[in-house]
Parts: C-alpha cells; sequence; structure tokens
C-alpha cells in the first residue's frame, strides 16, 4: 500500500466512509498555496460513485489536469476542470467501480500546483476505536467506540450512556442483533435483544450527530460485547430521608474483590461503613441533609487474574430541604438535583415554549427563564404577577435555567391600571397594581433627596406619589437603594412601577414598590 493510500485509509476510517459519498478534511495540511486553495485536496467516493463538490479559491485562472502520463482517467469528469480568480465550487463525479482506484490530480495556478487526490475504495473499511473525546470534541462522521455502559439500556429504542476514561456521549437508538432499529425493537431485552446491562463493555458503532446542545451516536451497530465481572443489584433503600440513615448495596461479583469509589464531593456527607465481599454487601451511612436534594453516582470496582478493571455504577439520593434563594443565589448555585424556591415578578413568557409552560422570572437580584414549570399555564399567572416557583438549577449552551420545576403559586396577581384608576382604588396593602407614569419629580414628599427612589409621577394630568421605588421585587435593607444613580433616571424618564396603594396625612401614595421597566426620555 503506498503512502498516499495509507492517508486516505486512515482519512476513511476517521470519516466513516462505508456506504456513503463523503470526504475528508485537510484543514490542518501545512502546505497550503496563497495562489490557490482546496476545502479539501482528499476527494473519496463510494463504490457505487456519485458526485463530491469542493471549493476552490485562486488568486489567478487556474486548471486541474492529471499527473499521471495516462492523462485524466475515464471514469472521472470535473465540472468546471478551468476557471479565473475568486471562489468557486468544483464537482468531481465518478462512475460505479468494481475494485478500488485512485487518480493523482493537481490545480495548476500562477506557477503553483495543489495536489488532490482522488480516490475510490470497494473493501469494506474496519473503523478504529477512537476514544470518546474524539467523537464529543470531532466532526459529524461514523464513529466506533468501546467502553462501558453507564445507564440502564433496556428500553424500547436501546438508548444508553457509554464512557470511557477520556469521557461519556449519549447513545440514541441501538439496532438489535438483526440490524432492526427504531421504536418497539427493544434491542437489548427483546428476542433479538444484546442482553447487557449497566457495567458490562460495550464496542459500537454508528453515525455521530448533534442534537439540542447534545452529542449522540444515532441508532449504532453493536460490535462486541464483555460482560462485566461485577454488577449492581439494588439499594435497599435507594433514596434517603433529610434525617439520613444507613443503605446497603446488593452486589454480584465474579472478580477479585470489591472496592468503592465514592466522588469527593460526596464524601462529606456519604460514607461506607463496610463491605462483605462474601455476601456482596456494601453498606453506606448518609449524613442529615440540611441543604437541598442531593446525590452521587457510586462506583464499584473488582478485578480480574490479569488485574484487569470492571465497575459497576449506581446512585445514591437524598431528599432535602427547598432552599429560598434570590435570583441571584439561584444563578450562582451549582447545576445539580437541589430543589430552589425564587418569588418575584412574571416579566415575559419564554415564546419558545410551545406548551406555555415556561416564563422570565426576576427579582431585585437578577432574572432567570424558568423552564416548563408543571401548573404555570393552568394557574393563570400573567406578565407582571409576583409568583413563586420551586426547582432545579438547570442549564442549556450554558444558558442557565430553573429545571423540573414546580409552579407553587401566584402571590399577587398584579392589575394594571392607569394613574387616574390608581387614585380612586381603596387603600389595600394586599392588592397589588402596576402604574405607568412619567417621572416629574425625584424629591421624597419632603422635597428632599433621597435613594430610595422616592418620586412623583404624572400622566399629564394626574401625579402620583411613589413612595419607595426599588430595583425589583423582594429588595430589603440596602438592597432597596440605588434604582435611581444606578440607572441614571431622570425627569422626564418613564417608568412602570407595581405597588399598592396607600393614603398617609392625605398624600395618595403608591408603597413597596418595585420597578418593572423603565424608558428613558431620549429612547
Amino acid at each position: 500500500m503506498n503512502k498516499i493510500f495509507k492517508f486516505f485509509y486512515t482519512c476513511l476510517a476517521i470519516c466513516g466512509i462505508v456506504a456513503t459519498v463523503t470526504s475528508c478534511s485537510d484543514d490542518n495540511d501545512p502546505t497550503y498555496l496563497n495562489e490557490v486553495r482546496v476545502s479539501q485536496s482528499l476527494i473519496a467516493f463510494a463504490p457505487g460513485g456519485g458526485d463530491v463538490t469542493i471549493s476552490l479559491t485562486a488568486a489567478d485562472s487556474w486548471t486541474i489536469a492529471s499527473s499521471d502520463k495516462e492523462g485524466m482517467p475515464e471514469w472521472l469528469t470535473i465540472s468546471p476542470a478551468t476557471g479565473s480568480a475568486g471562489t468557486q465550487e468544483v464537482t468531481f463525479k465518478a462512475t460505479a467501480a468494481s475494485e478500488t482506484r485512485t487518480a493523482n490530480l493537481y490545480v495548476e495556478c500562477a506557477g503553483k500546483k495543489q495536489l488532490l487526490t482522488i480516490q475510490q475504495v470497494t473493501e469494506k473499511v474496519e473503523l478504529p476505536i477512537v476514544p470518546i473525546k474524539d467523537v464529543l470534541e470531532g466532526p459529524d462522521a461514523t464513529y466506533r467506540v468501546k467502553g462501558v455502559c453507564v445507564s440502564d439500556p433496556d428500553n424500547e429504542y436501546g438508548n444508553w450512556n457509554i464512557q470511557d476514561e477520556t469521557g461519556t456521549v449519549y447513545v440514541y437508538g441501538t439496532c438489535d442483533k438483526k440490524g432492526n432499529k427504531g421504536k418497539g425493537t427493544f434491542p437489548i431485552s427483546g428476542t433479538n435483544g444484546w442482553g447487557f446491562g449497566v457495567g458490562d463493555i460495550i464496542t459500537v458503532e454508528g453515525p455521530r450527530t448533534v442534537y439540542k446542545g447534545t452529542v449522540e451516536l444515532v441508532d449504532v451497530t453493536v460490535i462486541a460485547v464483555e460482560k462485566s465481572l461485577i454488577k449492581l443489584d439494588s439499594f435497599d433503600v435507594a433514596e434517603l430521608p433529610i434525617e439520613g440513615g444507613m443503605t446497603t448495596a446488593a452486589v454480584t461479583c465474579k472478580g477479585k474483590g470489591i472496592s468503592v469509589d465514592i466522588p469527593a464531593e460526596a464524601q462529606s456527607w456519604l460514607s461506607i461503613v463496610g463491605i462483605d465481599t462474601n455476601k456482596g454487601n456494601v453498606k453506606f451511612l448518609v449524613a442529615e441533609n440540611n441543604g437541598g436534594d442531593r446525590s452521587a453516582d457510586i462506583t464499584f470496582i473488582t478485578t480480574d487474574e490479569k488485574g484487569k478493571e470492571y465497575t459497576a455504577s449506581g446512585t445514591i439520593s437524598q431528599k432535602g430541604a427547598i432552599v429560598e434563594v434570590t435570583v441571584a443565589e439561584f444563578l450562582a448555585a451549582q447545576v445539580g438535583d437541589a430543589m430552589w424556591r425564587m418569588t418575584g415578578i412574571v416579566m415575559e413568557l419564554y415564546a419558545s415554549d410551545k406548551q406555555g409552560e415556561s416564563f422570565y422570572i426576576q427579582d431585585f437580584s437578577g432574572k432567570t427563564l424558568v423552564y416548563r414549570a408543571a401548573g404555570f399555564k393552568d394557574s393563570g399567572a400573567k406578565v407582571g404577577d409576583v409568583v413563586t416557583v420551586v426547582g432545579k438549577r438547570g442549564a442549556y449552551k450554558d444558558s442557565p435555567q430553573m429545571v423540573n420545576g414546580t409552579f407553587e403559586k401566584v402571590n399577587y396577581a398584579v392589575t394594571q391600571v392607569s394613574i387616574a384608576e390608581f387614585l380612586t382604588k381603596p387603600d389595600d396593602k394586599n392588592v397589588y397594581y402596576m402604574v405607568t407614569g412619567t417621572i416629574s419629580s425625584l424629591k421624597d414628599n419632603k422635597g428632599a433627596d433621597n435613594d430610595f427612589g422616592n418620586m412623583y409621577i404624572t400622566d399629564g394630568t394626574n401625579e402620583l406619589y411613589v413612595y419607595g421605588c426599588y430595583p425589583g421585587w423582594g429588595a430589603t435593607g440596602d438592597n432597596r437603594k440605588f434604582l435611581v444613580a444606578d440607572n441614571d433616571l431622570q425627569v422626564g424618564d418613564e417608568i412602570t412601577a407595581i405597588g399598592y396603594k396607600d393614603t398617609y396625612n392625605g398624600l395618595v401614595e403608591l408603597c413597596k414598590t418595585a420597578c418593572f421597566s423603565f424608558k428613558k426620555a431620549n429612547e
């Protein structure tokens, strides 16, 4: 096998060329010329032939010619084979082949030559096993990986996670032993199932894709199954209460001894009481939980006679208190199973959620997305209402959000009214209104400057005194200060605020006021 063919064979293996037309990128080739560049210098065809189109950028007129004495091969056509300066697409078309064939071409431009290698391989290419890290970071192509099954694959499609020392990738769909795939095939436990489970070492091959930010291997073919020598059968208590307690793992082990790995972040509350290798029991002690829900993924390890490691894994969970936090504190928390409670104003609905269960919540400290809070749509809550939600800290493409949440309640159903209407309402500290007006004075009711946002607003006819306009809902202490200074609010700016009606010494006031929004006069 010559040097060029070896390079091509490797590229085929990486890119997964088996039965479809594709090609390998040459982006890392240090021999790029200033006079002419191509999007790929290695052009590959499947046995059945087909088309491959590349991009060619030249500084001058160019021509594609053969470097072989026999000239351009009869099985290959190029359109166009010549061109002028600029960027142009060039299409290579090959007929069907019964045996592997190659052609060496070059693009000549301004006295320089860029080599093009054309290959059409008819033999089946066996992909090399690559680290999962290469799948996570690589291009969409077909890959073969070997790793441990780390999630239960026994479902209709055969969806599971495979892990090696470099990472974990999600397998979306597994073909059964007859090559069937899709819903209802039960490729693990069905009639034609593979019969593997968590802890087994599996070799699979399949195409990579990305779905909503998650890298997946889709409808994989199972190449090999190596049964693990250790298996976690069950925990007698899978989820511990807040008070903590004991739980025992039942483990089937055919290897030499059992060892246990507890993640470092869980070692402060989870410890091993004892390991009985003969009975296959591992006892754990879980401490009292003063925080939110928590869990730890435990790894059970054994070895064979030659020292090769086999693992099984399971999760110990513990209920926790629901921690009340500000939006800023929620955003600072780690993604995980802890439960958080937030209260704030519904600022806007999340239009991308067709189910209508998602919205943005804001308090004095910040704003975040609440994604699909169960019960929100049925609650009748609307933009401007003060609400409370409970959920977990999640993220989508590094964008924080509350997930797996529950809409607890509408604290205050806020009614939008004009200043004139507000002035007619009865005093009631439990009824909140949204009022919009133009700032007519930034003085308090004694005519003094202030840090708390005491101000007068007007609709052009009526004037209303705002007794403290704070940066957002829930502000206390010094957090109530400096809305005006921090946002450079001026007389003439428009502000929308939420508060209740009260009267003091005959002066009607909008009280305990949270700023909803403002608009500068020059905007």
